[in-house]
Formats: structure tokens, C-alpha cells, sequence
């Protein structure tokens, strides 16, 4: 210890004396120090502004090296006494793929251990809840030589407010694996874009989750026709939660208000909860933008049949089609696009899997051909609640899910059903004053969004 100490009295007292004579150099040539020390600024951030050059040229200048011999801080050491200065670990971070093994997501993530790798292959949480699942976030601190130490991998499985940490640390020479669970923290996150062809093509331009701009869609859906009326230059602003673990961000959540300009006229929306009621999305006037039933039963699919005269793909012959079919990959959540009770869930005929929900005014909606039903004949379910799961049961080609609406028992197309604004509470005097600072705050959030995604999209 006491050679480390001299060792660096001595450096200290070097720099001291480099120190002098570097002062006594900048006396001496005080324009030509500061063009050189504007010249390193200046090639230092050149990767983010541009600036003129205020001074001659430093190739021109003359150089001059100053050369000092400073004694090692392992004089009279052993390098072992230094160990521990070598004793720190590199943290890596990935995301799952559908395709993982151990050995994929370990070489992603630059460990080469062949003990770690043997253990992820034959942990049973492990193959559960890690390899082969997608998306999941993925963190590993690891020693300088590429062993495992840590590894920690979240996910949120359910929409409770809750997410799953699963973790394999090393402890003592070995491996072991636990799973704890934990409280998600919500923090807004501000996005926007510009039309350029499709909707979802601008919100996947702009990094949007898939989630927020299904939402998006849901709220404008009475306002905005996003298949026919969208014109190139339509702009969008969204303010929308942020789940986060551990401060990772792991998936969206709702959307707390959003903007909308499609040609010419602007579309608003803000979340409003009242203390023990259920939370709608109101104008920022205060005006219920609830409407009786979604366009959609299915996120993220399209088309595929609709409600017309087509040959029949098993029977082969032409006949009404007396529904729309959405195409969607086999266990896609199907959603209930309005407020009522499931009158039938089970097995019907060509329909398959099939739910039954009858609402208000003698309307009944039908999902037909499920891989899954979640839920049991005689349950209230509330507009989007998920009530099963796409699949191909009955008569049916291939996976998708077939979409009736009926009124007073006879099919209707459901694209051309119209969209009523649903009968909501309005909001109370009470809570009026807490509504019209929530919206002034917004009002602001979202014109300082359009202003800088607009702004970001013109260059």
C-alpha cells in the first residue's frame, strides 16, 4: 500500500510539472492553443452540427511533443495485489424470438458458456417461459471472459397490472432459477405522425405500438373512415401509458388522449375516469365519444370475406355469405365489439366454436370458428372485452374468424351497421373542474406533439 502511495505522489507531482509548462506554453502562443482546442470541439461534434471554422487551419500549425516518464503504480507489485481492479461485469440486453434455443439467445447476447448453455436447456421454468416465447426483454450481466452471472427475463402475461420476472443467477459455481412477480408503473409517452399511405404504415413509421394504434382506431372509428377517407398529409397526436418493469418498458397501455386531422377536420379525445365509475373517452368539450358497437371484433387482421354472394369454399356453390370473415393467425384475441350477455358458447354446426352475445335493441352478434371460448353462456361482457380466440373449427378452410350481426334475428352487414353514440353518463359538475384541467394539460401535450412531428416529418 505504501508503494501504490508513493507511486501516486509521484505521478501527481509529474503532472503538476507538465502542468507548469503547458501554462507557460499558452502564454507564449495563446491563439494558437485556443485554434487548436477549437479545432478538436469542432471535429468532436461534427456528428451533430456543423461549425464554421473561426481560426487558421491546425495542419498548419506547428507541433510540438512533450514527452514524460511517469513510473507504473505496479512498481514493486505483484499483478495478483491488482485483482480486484479487474473485477467488474458487462451487462447486455435482447429480446426473445419464437426460434430461440439456449445457445441463439446466449451467442445474442455474447456469453460462450457451455454450462449456462446446458442449464437453460434443461430447466423446466426456463423452457416454459423463456425459449421459443416471443418478445419477452431479456438482460444479462455476464464476467469479462463471456461467463454467465445473471440472467433476468420480464414479460407481462395478463392485463392486472403485473409482470412476470424470471431469473438465473449464479451463485457459489451454480445455476439457479426463480420467478417473482411484480407491480408495472404506468409513465405517459407522447407520439405522432403523418399520412404517407396507410394509417398503420404511419404508426409503424413512428414506432407506435401495434396496441395504441388499434385504440386509435376504436376512438376515431365514428369520425374517421381509416380505409377510405385518409388523405396523404393527415396528421395524428397521441399521448398513451407506458407499462414499465424494472423502468424497461415492456408493452403499451391505454391511450390517454389522442388527435386526429383528416382533411381539414380535426378529431380530439381525452380518458376520463370519475371516482367509482367506469372510465370513457369524451371530446375535450366534455362530449361522449363512446359508440354502441366496434368495427372490428379482430385486431390487427383484414378481410378476407364479406358480407355477399361467393362460392361456397367447401360447398361449392354460390350462396349469401351472411357475415364478414376476418383472417387472422390461430389464437388472435377475439373481442366482443359491444355491451351484453353471452346468450350461447359452445359447438354449433359449421360454425364450430361459436359465441352467441345478445345487446340492447334486439341486436345479436355472432363469432364463429374459435380455437378457444373464454367465456360460459349467461355472462355480462363489457365492449372489448376478450371472449375467445381465432381459429379454424367447423366448416371452415382456414383460420379466421366469421362475424355476424343480426337484428331481430336476420343478418345485417355488420361494416354498414350505424354507429350510434352509445347512451353514456355525462360527466358530473363535481368532477366537471377536474375534467377541464385534465384537458387544458392535453390540449397543450398534444399541440407541442403535432408541432414537433410534423415538424420531424417535413425533413
Amino acid at each position: 500500500m505504501n508503494g501504490l502511495k508513493n507511486a501516486g505522489g509521484a505521478l501527481v507531482a509529474r503532472l503538476a510539472l507538465f502542468g507548469e509548462r503547458l501554462q507557460t506554453q499558452l502564454h507564449a502562443h495563446p491563439r494558437r492553443i485556443a485554434a487548436a482546442v477549437a479545432a478538436v470541439l469542432m471535429t468532436g461534434g461534427s456528428a451533430a452540427f456543423a461549425v464554421a471554422s473561426l481560426g487558421p487551419d491546425p495542419a498548419d500549425l506547428p507541433v510540438r511533443t512533450l514527452t514524460e516518464s511517469v513510473a507504473s503504480l505496479a512498481d514493486g507489485h505483484e499483478l495478483s495485489e491488482l485483482t480486484d481492479l479487474q473485477s467488474f461485469s458487462l451487462y447486455r440486453s435482447e429480446t426473445t424470438r419464437p426460434s430461440d434455443t439456449a445457445e441463439t439467445l446466449l451467442q445474442r447476447l455474447g456469453i460462450a458458456d457451455p454450462q449456462a448453455a446446458a442449464y437453460l436447456r434443461a430447466d423446466d421454468q426456463v423452457r416454459q417461459n423463456v425459449l421459443g416465447r416471443a418478445g419477452r426483454l431479456v438482460s444479462a450481466e455476464t464476467t469479462p471472459d463471456q461467463q454467465l452471472l445473471k440472467l433476468t427475463v420480464r414479460w407481462a402475461p395478463d392485463e392486472d397490472g403485473t409482470f412476470r420476472r424470471l431469473v438465473v443467477e449464479r451463485k457459489d459455481g451454480r445455476l439457479a432459477t426463480r420467478i417473482e412477480t411484480g407491480k408495472l408503473t404506468a409513465s405517459p409517452r407522447l407520439a405522432g405522425g403523418v399520412i404517407r399511405s396507410t394509417f398503420f404504415a404511419a404508426t409503424d413509421a413512428a414506432d407506435i405500438p401495434d396496441s395504441v394504434a388499434m385504440q386509435m382506431a376504436d376512438i376515431f372509428q365514428g369520425e374517421v373512415d381509416f380505409r377510405r377517407s385518409l388523405r396523404k398529409g393527415d396528421r395524428f397526436a397521441v399521448v398513451y401509458e407506458s407499462l414499465e418493469a424494472d423502468g424497461e418498458p415492456l408493452r403499451a397501455g391505454r391511450v390517454l388522449s389522442a388527435e386526429f386531422h383528416n382533411d381539414g377536420k380535426t378529431s380530439q379525445a381525452l380518458w376520463f375516469q370519475e371516482n367509482g365509475q367506469k372510465g370513457a373517452y369524451y371530446t375535450l368539450d366534455g362530449k361522449s365519444k363512446r359508440q354502441a358497437y366496434l368495427n372490428f371484433p379482430v385486431e390487427f387482421s383484414r378481410i378476407s370475406s364479406g358480407f355477399a354472394m361467393r362460392l361456397h369454399p367447401i360447398q361449392k356453390t354460390w350462396r349469401a355469405h351472411l357475415g364478414t370473415d376476418f383472417a387472422a393467425p390461430t389464437g388472435t384475441k377475439v373481442r366482443t365489439v359491444g355491451d351484453g350477455v353471452v346468450s350461447f358458447a359452445g359447438v354449433q354446426n359449421g360454425y364450430g366454436n361459436v359465441i352467441f352475445v345478445d345487446h340492447a335493441n334486439n341486436h345479436t352478434t355472432v363469432y364463429a370458428h374459435l380455437s378457444r371460448i373464454d367465456v360460459r353462456k349467461g355472462q355480462h361482457v363489457d365492449q372489448g372485452d376478450t371472449i375467445g380466440a381465432v381459429g379454424q373449427t367447423g366448416w371452415a378452410t382456414g383460420p379466421h374468424l366469421h362475424f355476424e350481426f343480426r337484428v331481430n334475428g336476420q343478418q345485417q352487414d355488420p361494416l354498414t351497421i350505424a354507429q350510434a353514440t352509445d347512451a353514456a353518463r355525462p360527466i358530473s359538475k363535481a368532477a366537471r373542474p377536474a375534467f377541464d384541467k385534465l384537458a387544458a394539460q392535453m390540449r397543450v401535450e398534444l399541440n407541442a406533439g403535432e408541432q414537433l412531428f410534423t415538424t420531424a416529418s417535413a425533413r
